[in-house]
């Protein structure tokens, strides 16, 4: 309106001029004149606001590049596509597999294929951070590949892309000094985020890589050397995948947004941090160039679920709950209760769900959990209450414990299978989360689910076949209830 009320002015006073100074008795040729003029001023204040107008609507429908890129598309376009994903694992050094077991590429390598390809940003969200061996006094090779990962971060921060970290704020048993050195060296972003501040509880769990808005990793392993070579971990690489990078982005900008001082969840959140993928209308996505598969990202607690986010949950009971032939589970912790709440209190949701599927559907369960150090006695009561289902009406359950034999030398917080993963006949499930209550009720996870409708060798199979060698191998034994 500015532009056109400026057009307007200069007519108005040029038509108020020349009416003043006509004069009284005016002859006809001299009235003809004067009525030209006035005739020519207006055609010419037409043109003008003419000019102005189409330009409004040149510029409008030709937005510079600042405009295209922030702007908010009014129309949510099908989230379909190609992508190469590509399974990972850490395998503890001395960890043997008989000839012939699945074989993956090692997180290591992911990790630092991720920061090869990266040219713009990388976004990590995770618990805490001891990549190098210094930073828990340990000097041995097996230190060598977290070190690597940190000399590797500060030197693609030096070449331009930019990193933004999001992570637990730091304790005394986890005081991520590789964040402070990053952020005092100018070479990452860092915030942390507070859960226990913002739902009353809990802390940030998740684990993952954003590139470039195209490629990103999900899986169990922490940014600690120890997960790289002293833990065993699974996880998923996904490359050339924009459209479930940027449902990735969505949860990164939650955690990255809320970890501003004095930050509160919205109510309602804003469009931005909405998305449309989720349990009830996965992305279809082709995986590999063949294998058809419906994707989405879950998230938890669900207090940090904007609209349209499929909580964590309630994605697991939807897997166990369409399982038709069988459901292998293997996570580090399994507790039907809470753990680090004032008091314990049950928690069965899924207990429940695996139990159910054993003896109402006949669904063929199998639960892999990990004996460590610091595995917590009551464990086993739980273990052998759910094995004690298998032959009640015919239901099929079983429990294993998997233990990782020790090392040459004492290190604390290693030796333990660390995986959080779950595989069914038709779905692949890999998670950041234990399988205990605070998990999903106060604590930052993500869970990454495919569900594949193809045969033949695909991500459920590959999957299937690493629950497989785990659960035949040498570091199991089975859980026995007596009668």
């Amino acid at each position: 309106m500015a532009a056109r009320s400026a057009s307007y002015v200069p007519m108005m006073e040029m038509e108020a001029k020349s009416e003043a100074f006509v004069p009284a008795k005016p002859n006809a040729s001299l009235h003809r004149a004067s009525k030209r003029v006035i005739a020519l001023v207006v055609l010419m204040g037409v043109i003008a606001t003419t000019v102005v107008i189409l330009q409004f609507y040149i510029k409008r429908s030709n937005p510079s590049e600042e405009a295209r890129t922030t702007r908010v598309p009014t129309t949510k376009l099908p989230c379909t596509g190609d992508c190469t994903i590509t399974m990972v694992e850490s395998i503890p050094r001395g960890v043997k597999f008989p000839a012939g077991s699945i074989h993956n590429p090692s997180t290591y390598d992911g990790w630092m294929h991720l920061m090869k390809i990266a040219k713009k940003q990388l976004d990590i969200a995770s618990f805490y951070w001891t990549l190098r061996g210094s930073d828990t006094n340990t000097s041995d090779p097996s230190t060598e590949q977290g070190d690597h990962v940190f000399e590797e971060l500060q030197a693609i921060a030096k070449r331009g892309v930019k990193i933004r970290i999001v992570l637990t704020p730091p304790t005394k048993t986890f005081p991520s000094l590789d964040t402070i050195d990053l952020s005092k060296q100018g070479l990452a972003d860092v915030r942390l985020l507070d859960i226990k501040r913002l739902v009353g509880s809990g802390i940030l769990h998740t684990k993952m890589w954003l590139v470039d808005g195209k490629h990103f990793y999900v899986g169990s392993a922490n940014q600690d050397w120890k997960a790289l070579t002293q833990v065993q971990e699974i996880g998923l690489m996904s490359y050339n995948c924009s459209c479930m990078a940027d449902d990735m982005s969505k949860l990164f900008e939650v955690y990255w947004d809320l970890a501003q001082p004095d930050s509160k969840i919205p109510d309602p959140w804003p469009d931005k941090y909405k998305t449309t993928i989720n349990a009830d209308s996965p992305a279809q996505i082709k995986i590999n160039g063949s294998n058809s598969a419906a994707i989405f990202l879950s998230s938890s607690p669900p207090q940090l679920c904007p609209p349209g986010r499929t909580d964590d949950l309630s994605a697991i009971l939807q897997v166990i709950n369409s399982a038709t032939k069988f459901v292998y589970v293997s996570v580090m912790d399994y507790f039907p209760t809470t753990l680090y709440t004032p008091h314990r209190t049950y928690w069965p949701d899924i207990d429940d769900a695996l139990r159910r599927a054993a003896f109402d559907r006949k669904v063929e369960v199998r639960l892999l959990a990990s004996l460590w150090k610091y595995t917590r006695p009551d464990m086993k009561y739980y273990l052998r209450s759910l094995a004690a289902l298998n032959g009640a009406n015919d239901a099929s359950v079983h429990v294993k414990l998997y233990t990782v034999p020790p090392y040459t030398m004492d290190i604390p917080h290693t030796r333990v299978n660390h995986n959080k993963f779950m595989v069914t006949e038709s779905v692949a499930y890999f998670g950041t989360s234990n399988w205990a209550g605070d998990y999903f009720l106060y604590t930052g996870g993500i869970g990454y689910v495919i569900n594949e409708t193809e045969t033949g060798k695909t991500v459920r199979t590959q999957l299937q076949a690493v629950f497989e060698r785990n659960w035949n191998s040498n570091y199991t034994s089975p859980v026995i209830c007596q009668d």
